[in-house]
């Protein structure tokens, strides 16, 4: 049997600290925790003040105390702020202009985050905490993040990634009062330990060769190298701009996008039997073997039912044969494309939620949040990731291992 462990707050304060009161209380606005939330924070605030003295100009002192209100997750609370006569003192607890108590900013924008608009925050707040915020307020929160997205658009990243997946969502932004669909290109990579990463962000409402050129230019101006293996789905112009920037990378077509393509075609009834004709293709042994199927797929009764399909695999046929290359290990990593599918739908579940977004920032804002929120869920490398790890060492040798070091 499991012990019980011994809690970090002795009972025998807690019985104290409640006095025979109602426990049920201790949660309510103003009840017992907002008490200990005010008693600690102006315990931190004095200590603060008490450093800010002994380490300051000799002259200085207390000079009494202001009143300040501050949100917490529960309500509001009244805070006595420590001044001293010579006005120097800035509290790190809550600083001089901060009217949110510390976590309460993470709570709006974790609501922001799942696709609550401003106005459904507030709603929010008012009904399970009783706080009157104001859609300004949540929009300040949030904006707070544009400073965070353009810090994290340009940090430094990995000299080498084996795997870059690369797709997009479209999004409707209000633009010049009217509403445009633009899409919203994510660039995934997996680096040599087979963690993920999120590279970046960019909304587009035309891509193409130069657009990509200027995506593969800020990726090597943040330290990016080599890209192994790029993976797209079909994305304009990407190929030619992609081997500009990094001449030695293997440009894939995303079967998968090829699949979703081909079922475009497809009435709902013929789908499943229409993918299990394709999957030869893509299962085949090599590249003979591929053109083989898709010529055998095109000469069946669905391909002349659907001609549309195989003339989609032959336009796309230059960046699906380097697929064929490839053993089973990295072809598995490559086509099921699990973590971009994954993330995509989180992505657009979220726009779903909002709708359209009033500006290009507000989209930035909500997409990057989804994807913070998601990277950190990625701490381990794929299953695959072993015996695909061998297989890269293999096939790109150097180029691989100076990754690994």
């Amino acid at each position: 049997m499991a012990r019980r462990k011994e809690p970090r707050i002795p009972d025998a304060l807690l019985d104290q600290l409640l006095a025979g009161a109602d426990p049920k209380t201790a949660f309510d606005p103003n009840g017992l925790l907002d008490d200990l939330k005010k008693a600690l924070a102006e315990r931190a605030l004095n200590a603060e003040m008490d450093h800010h003295l002994a380490t300051g100009e000799a002259a200085n002192s207390r000079n009494g105390y202001g009143r300040k209100s501050v949100v917490t997750d529960t309500g509001k609370i009244d805070l006595e702020i420590p001044r001293d006569r010579q006005a120097t003192f800035d509290p790190q607890l809550i600083a001089k202009y901060q009217r949110r108590f510390p976590g309460f900013d993470d709570k709006i924008i974790s609501m922001y985050a799942r696709g609550m608009s401003t106005r459904e925050i507030v709603g929010h707040l008012r009904e399970l905490y009783g706080v009157d915020v104001s859609p300004d307020l949540i929009s300040a929160v949030t904006d707070a993040v544009l400073d965070e997205v353009a810090v994290w658009q340009a940090r430094p990243l990995e000299t080498t990634y084996p795997l870059v997946f690369f797709d997009a969502i479209r999004v409707k932004i209000r633009d010049e009062g009217l509403v445009r669909n633009k899409a919203v290109h994510v660039a995934l990579g997996v680096r040599a330990d087979g963690v993920k990463e999120i590279l970046g962000l960019w909304l587009e409402q035309n891509e193409g060769a130069k657009f990509w050129l200027r995506v593969m230019n800020e990726l090597r101006n943040r330290g990016v190298e080599d890209i192994l293996i790029a993976v797209v789905d079909g994305l304009k112009g990407f190929p030619d701009a992609i081997l500009a920037v990094f001449p030695e990378t293997t440009v894939q077509t995303c079967i998968v996008h090829l699949l979703r393509l081909s079922l475009d075609f497809v009435s709902w009834k013929d789908r499943k039997a229409v993918v299990a004709e394709l999957k030869p293709i893509y299962q085949a042994l090599d590249d003979e073997a591929g053109v083989a199927a898709l010529g055998a797929f095109e000469a069946s009764d669905w391909g002349r039912k659907y001609p549309a399909i195989a003339q989609s695999w032959r336009r796309a046929w230059g960046e699906v044969v380097p697929f064929f290359a490839f053993p089973k290990e990295v072809r598995r990593l490559i086509y099921t494309t699990n973590a971009i599918e994954a993330l995509n739908s989180k992505l657009r579940r979220a726009v779903r939620a909002r709708g359209h977004f009033p500006t290009d920032e507000a989209a930035l804002k909500l997409l990057f949040l989804v994807l913070n929120r998601t990277e950190k869920e990625w701490t381990m490398p794929a299953r695959e990731w072993s015996l695909a790890k061998a297989q890269f060492a293999i096939l790109f040798g150097e180029r691989f291992t100076r990754a690994m070091v």
